[in-house]
């Protein structure tokens, strides 16, 4: 492998960077995909009869199939090459992208999300891999900004474009929109990029892949469905006990293999742990924003998909344009003041959404959200680069893998701890609420009257008109509950983004020179 990274190198440098767009685009089209069809689970219910509990499964499915191959890729990579499972993953996820698009049934785009999310899930820490077998060392922080745009960007506009593609096409495209990226980025793959040196006498770690699968399908499963099913429900605890049993396995398996699955020792580089831990507590704040956002802007403030959508917008500009800009500032100036601007801006902004109401103006809106993209921009992939730079290339592909399948977990993790917070604060919200105004207060009853006597006026009957007024009212208090509900989801947003700051001053510290850290990770391993 160390013979191909040599040759990766002494292309020119137009050819690295075009070599670099059929990876990113291969990136772009597996997270933008997932993205599109959030907004698409009502319409796929009317399309197939069939129910949302059941429809679910088409994200689900996705989610639990990506993240249980992550932990393979390394291993497989090695030993088949990297530029072959890469092609073999983008080849698959094409495919399955034209039959996700000619499903018959709900059965039948489940099965076929879920093939989806087997290719899917190679590409991403292949992709990330295989940059550092085209990109010379020095430009590898703008190389991995730009990877950023990727990363983070698709998931920003996919509700946008998903919204456009079901208002104004049909939900097939939501799948074949992927098909002609997908093709150019094999054929560009293909012809641009150079196999890496094979291990085919490696020997494929299957008692790790089998503990792996039953560790992160339970876990992600049981975080997805903890807040539908009940966390304290038999069904919840007994899939964390299986997923927490099967991890204590894992580790115990993979700390005496020669050849594990995910290279466990690698956490004894300590830059590269600060930077998992460090990136996965952004990744739990930025959600706040990703997954509270949409839900507040349509359920709320009553827009559509696409409208909400392109409100979203400016914050995915502003992240794609800072990406690239933060890598380069790493290369020349090292990740201390670029993350350390970076996280205090994102968290700062993050803190001002907890100021959300229910007619909040939109550019008040757009500005913090904008401002916070430009924050996520400078620190997140920073953060990644400097651990995987403290890496031996020769073994940056098991890194890849350990660090993408921590933060997909941390990731699910969040968003289960957001929605969790979200319910809760909006009950008590609810009947904080409901207590403060009550029905025989001078204020609630002429609220009531006002409105009882528009009923009236509109010729309903005076029974009637009175349900009416009091089912309004019941439903302002929700609405007003719900709003404040997602403000305190928001605030608790922030405080994984705060807590990152101080570990900023271990990562700070001047890196361990490449030959020390290959003779640290051969001690270690």
């Amino acid at each position: 492998m160390a013979e191909a990274w040599a040759q990766q190198k002494e292309e020119r440098s137009g050819g690295m960077w075009i070599t670099l767009l059929a990876i990113l685009m291969g990136t772009f089209v597996a997270i933008l995909n997932n993205s599109l069809i959030n907004v698409a689970l009502p319409t796929l219910v009317n399309v197939f009869g069939s129910t949302t509990d059941t429809i679910q499964w088409v994200l689900t499915g996705y989610m639990l199939a990506n993240a249980v191959v992550i932990p393979m890729s390394g291993s497989l990579g090695d030993k088949f090459g990297y530029k072959r499972i890469f092609l073999l993953s983008l080849t698959a996820f094409t495919a399955s992208s034209v039959l996700c698009a000619l499903a018959w049934s709900d059965t039948s785009i489940i099965a076929f999300r879920i093939i989806q999310g087997l290719s899917g899930g190679f590409i991403m820490p292949i992709g990330m891999s295989m940059i550092y077998m085209v990109v010379p060392r020095e430009k590898i922080g703008m190389a991995l900004g730009l990877f950023g745009i990727a990363s983070m960007v698709a998931p920003a506009i996919g509700p946008t474009l998903g919204g456009y593609l079901i208002q104004y096409l049909s939900w097939k495209f939501l799948f074949l929109i992927s098909v002609p990226v997908g093709i150019f980025a094999i054929i560009m793959s293909s012809a641009l990029l150079k196999e890496t040196t094979k291990k085919p006498d490696l020997k494929f770690d299957y008692p790790g892949a089998i503990l792996s699968i039953i560790a992160c399908g339970s876990l992600l499963l049981a975080l997805s469905k903890g807040q539908s099913e009940g966390w304290t429900s038999f069904y919840i605890v007994s899939l964390l006990f299986v997923a927490f049993s099967a991890l204590a396995l894992f580790i115990w398996v993979e700390l005496g293999k020669k050849e594990p699955l995910l290279n466990l020792s690698l956490f004894k580089i300590p830059v590269f742990t600060l930077s998992v831990i460090t990136s996965s507590f952004v990744m739990m704040g930025m959600m706040g924003g990703i997954f509270i956002m949409p839900i507040f802007l349509q359920n709320i403030q009553g827009m559509t998909a696409m409208d909400s959508g392109l409100l979203l917008m400016p914050q995915s500009i502003a992240m794609a344009v800072m990406m690239p800009i933060s890598g380069k500032l790493l290369d020349k100036y090292g990740i201390g003041p670029i993350a350390l601007v970076g996280l205090s801006i994102m968290g700062i902004m993050t803190y001002e959404l907890h100021n959300l109401e229910a007619d909040t103006p939109h550019h008040w809106l757009n500005t913090i959200l904008t401002i916070r993209g430009l924050g996520i921009g400078l620190c997140m992939m920073t953060l990644s680069t400097v651990g995987m730079n403290a890496v031996p290339r020769a073994i940056v592909g098991n890194a890849s893998s350990l660090s993408n399948v921590i933060r997909q977990v941390m990731s699910s993790f969040g968003i289960a701890i957001l929605t969790m917070v979200m319910t809760t604060r909006t009950n008590f919200h609810s009947a904080a609420i409901s207590e403060s105004i009550s029905v025989t207060s001078l204020t609630a009853a002429e609220f009531l009257k006002g409105l009882t006597g528009m009923y009236t006026q509109a010729g309903v009957d005076a029974a009637a008109a009175q349900g009416g007024a009091s089912s309004m009212l019941v439903g302002l208090i929700v609405k007003e509950a719900t709003v404040r509900g997602m403000a305190d989801a928001l605030l608790i947003s922030a405080i994984p983004i705060f807590v990152s700051i101080p570990l900023l001053y271990f990562l700070h510290k001047k890196p361990t020179p490449p030959k020390a850290a290959e003779n640290q990770q051969k001690a270690a391993a």
